[in-house]
């Protein structure tokens, strides 16, 4: 608080502006970082005694509110202020090492290559005018062009640039680093190209004699699969936003049964996209088994469950065998169907007493059937003398299966004796 002799007097609406004209006044007059120091901690000082002073409330609501009023005047000073500071050599650094950022986080395209390649070297031409330092590039890779602009900025750092006395240098080499980062945004990078840009320099196309198909990205599509070409389905499916171009690639997926396409749509599968989870079961993904067993209790959704199973049946992860074996009970018989087959195509020994309890007690003779025909795909003597003692059951479905089973277990006991 400023010294006097009348205290409600210095801290009055009238006071405060008076002070924040002096301090305005002085801001005016400012030419070095020492004044404008001097300016900051006096609007501090105002500040401090604005907050402590008891002022007027307005009467009404139309009225104006002394403290607000002057808290505005001294947030309209401190902008000025601001703005008058500087420039500093910092912010040169600051741009370059953004800059650095910029050449080494982004995918260029071979275009974009060469362009921030010529605008680091303009960037070192200007940079060593305005310090005489020497800052080269030497070479055109990513290591080359940081290490010039390292070199720009470890440069800056040396001059030990004076705010006020080096003014006009630090504001060429704000200039000359603008100038680098403007250089960068122009440069082509990956981002910029459209789709078919893209793919077209990834050699997408390159399989094509001639075009059958419209769009022509369905006949590389095509071509692609024929030749097993995973990678290259992965990557339309990565840049296609069509639907339809999108469910061919999952299509081709299911059909070329390669787990090295898993990665690629891991990420549709977490959005419980069937047709995907049903690709990942062709493909035999075991990295996809810890997701899919998750989705084993989805009871919500049956639809999702009978894919589900079927995939990690076919998957053939005996880490699946009892979060399906416990479906063998639930509501929806066509669940218990789907969860007994899935079973059988896992093929794990330990599911052959539940199966069995199914085709004896199941309500629903398609289930029971179901449990039989895992039975005789797990195979084991056991499984198959499970199932084939219901040769005479009420059900031909049942009934089937079991006659199956007891063909194959009678063809095991004739080579048996005839060795």
């Amino acid at each position: 608080m400023s010294d006097g002799d009348d205290d409600t007097t210095e801290l009055s609406p009238e006071s405060f502006d008076e002070r924040l004209t002096e301090a305005e006044e002085a801001l005016e007059a400012a030419e070095t970082e020492a004044d404008l120091d001097e300016v900051e901690a006096t609007l501090d000082e105002i500040e401090a005694d604005v907050e402590a002073a008891d002022l007027p409330e307005p009467d009404d609501e139309d009225e104006d509110d002394p403290a607000e009023e002057l808290e505005s005047r001294l947030s309209d000073l401190r902008d000025e202020l601001e703005s008058q500071r500087g420039p500093y050599a910092e912010d040169a650094v600051e741009t370059l090492e953004e800059a650095k950022s910029t050449i080494a986080d982004t995918r260029w395209t071979e275009q974009g290559e060469g362009e921030i390649v010529a605008a680091v070297e303009t960037f070192a031409d200007e940079f060593n005018g305005v310090l005489d330092a020497s800052v080269s590039v030497d070479g055109d890779d990513e290591d080359s062009l940081t290490a010039a602009v390292d070199d720009a900025v470890s440069a800056v750092e040396a001059a030990d640039l004076d705010a006020d006395e080096d003014a006009e240098t630090i504001a060429d080499l704000i200039e000359v680093a603008d100038g680098l980062a403007d250089g960068l945004d122009d440069a082509q990078e990956w981002d910029d190209l459209e789709t078919r840009e893209k793919l077209q320099v990834q050699g997408f196309y390159d399989v094509l004699g001639h075009y059958k198909d419209y769009p022509p990205e369905l006949s590389a599509l095509k071509e692609h699969e024929k030749r097993g070409n995973v990678e290259m389905i992965a990557l339309a499916f990565e840049s296609f936003q069509s639907d339809f171009m999108q469910e061919y690639c999952i299509e081709a997926f299911t059909r070329m049964n390669d787990d090295s396409a898993y990665e690629t749509i891991e990420g549709q599968a977490k959005r419980r996209d069937k047709g995907v989870i049903k690709a990942i079961g062709k493909m035999a993904a075991e990295e996809g088994v810890e997701m899919l067993v998750d989705y084993v209790d989805t009871d919500s959704d049956p639809a999702l469950q009978k894919v589900v199973f079927k995939a990690l049946g076919e998957i053939g992860s005996e880490e699946a065998t009892q979060p399906i074996a416990n479906k063998l009970v639930t509501e929806n018989d066509n669940v218990r169907s789907a969860a007994a087959r899935a079973l059988g195509l896992i093929g794990d020994t330990r599911a052959v007493d539940p199966l069995s309890d199914v085709v004896a007690d199941d309500d629903v003779d398609s289930v029971r059937a179901s449990a039989a025909w895992a039975l005789r795909q797990i195979g084991t003597e056991d499984a198959l003398e499970a199932a084939a003692g219901y040769v005479d059951d009420r059900s031909f479905l049942v009934q089937r299966e079991a006659e199956l089973a007891a063909e194959f277990l009678g063809d095991d006991v004739e080579a048996e004796a005839t060795v």
